[in-house]
């Protein structure tokens, strides 16, 4: 995973449910896109096998405010969020397990 962010916070007014309590994994992704379906599948993986960790995925679509506001270009993206919702990475594209797992040390 690649690029950090400018320490902006996420909580679940922005996330529609809560974060997680070590690190959540946001992904943006829009209907028919098919690597957001195997991004879907690494981030529910990773957060299942991590406590504490908590995937949220959100429908670009439907949260063009949100979208616009974080400056999201294509889906998928993916945030990931410490456990009090500062963004401390970013990534576009289908990302590898690995990566995410690395990426998560950074957050807990």
């Amino acid at each position: 995973m690649r690029g950090r962010d400018d320490g902006r916070r996420l909580g679940a007014a922005e996330l529609g449910q809560g974060l997680g309590r070590r690190a959540t994994l946001v992904q943006f992704s829009s209907a028919f896109c098919a690597p957001c379906r195997a991004t879907r599948r690494v981030l529910t993986e990773v957060a299942g096998m991590v406590p504490g960790v908590a995937h949220v995925e959100i429908d670009a679509e439907q949260r063009l405010e949100l979208v616009r506001a974080l400056g999201i270009v294509r889906t998928p993206t993916v945030l990931v969020l410490d456990a009090h919702g500062r963004i401390v990475r970013r990534a576009t594209g289908q990302p590898r397990k690995a990566d995410v797992i690395a990426a998560l040390g950074e957050a807990v």
